[in-house]
């Protein structure tokens, strides 16, 4: 209740405009793109506390260390250690495996830096726990953020990609200019499930 009360009270005072689909009535892969902002993370729980969904996210492991650990654990992040990727999806493949509910926040885009590719795991997690895929995002030339459609991922990876690029093809991010296109160095390679980071 606290935490939708925060929530309608920043889209009240804020600029950006909540334009949304309904949240999934199950839990999903929710793909918060394109990822330019540390504004993005107000961005994400606004949207997930005025919807009414539980999440968790994952988060560079410096996100944990010291004082803002305990902070960042209760608000639903799961630290990512870039130096093993994959291990990340075995963990959330296993809490999903295990029981646990929630919807799990990943940006493919990676964090703000030079790259031209997304990373996969969204899609290999989806794959393995059978979640669907809510591709959220936020768009600087509307000044609107918020939920699009949910998708079931499939083994036609190439095809599954080009449905969220033609989502993301008018989305411009926070910072327009950072902005990554949505595509997998796995799209051209033979076997579309190959290893890759998350």
């Amino acid at each position: 209740m606290i935490r939708r009360l925060i929530a309608g009270a920043f889209w009240r005072l804020s600029r950006w405009r909540l334009v949304t689909e309904p949240a999934s009535p199950r839990p999903t892969v929710l793909v918060g793109a394109p990822h330019t902002s540390n504004w993005d993370f107000v961005l994400m729980l606004s949207i997930a506390w005025e919807l009414g969904i539980r999440i968790h996210w994952l988060g560079k492991s410096s996100l944990f260390t010291g004082w803002k650990g305990p902070i960042m654990r209760r608000l639903g992040g799961i630290p990512v250690d870039r130096s093993d990727p994959g291990r990340v999806v075995e963990e959330v493949v296993a809490r999903v495996d295990s029981g646990e509910v929630f919807s799990l926040v990943v940006t493919p885009d990676g964090t703000r830096g030079d790259h031209d590719l997304w990373k996969s795991g969204f899609h290999r997690i989806a794959r393995r726990t059978g979640l669907p895929v809510t591709l959220g995002y936020v768009d600087r030339t509307t000044m609107t953020t918020g939920l699009g459609p949910t998708l079931a991922m499939t083994d036609d990876l190439r095809g599954d990609m080009d449905t969220i690029r033609a989502f993301y093809a008018d989305k411009a991010g926070w910072h327009p200019e950072q902005r990554v296109e949505p595509r997998l160095r796995e799209e051209d390679e033979p076997r579309a499930e190959g290893a890759a980071g998350a």
